[in-house]
């Protein structure tokens, strides 16, 4: 699937990434796509708790290289 914008927050610690995806959320349209890049392993977790409080969708994740999408 094809992002509509990528955050990159790679080597921020948390709160940084949520906080970065908070900010570019509010610029996305219903439907669109972002992706985040994350170095913050617990970004993972931190992502699936935020997504069900907000009432948007977590498409998938994965892990490359030490980056979580």
């Amino acid at each position: 699937m094809q992002a509509d914008v990528v955050i990159d927050t790679k080597g921020m610690a948390c709160p940084m990434p949520i906080v970065k995806a908070k900010k570019a959320l509010d610029n996305l349209e219903t439907g669109q796509v972002m992706e985040v890049l994350s170095t913050d392993k617990g970004s993972v977790n931190d992502f699936q708790a935020w997504v069900k409080q907000t009432n948007h969708e977590l498409i998938k994740h994965e892990e490359d290289n030490g980056v979580f999408k």
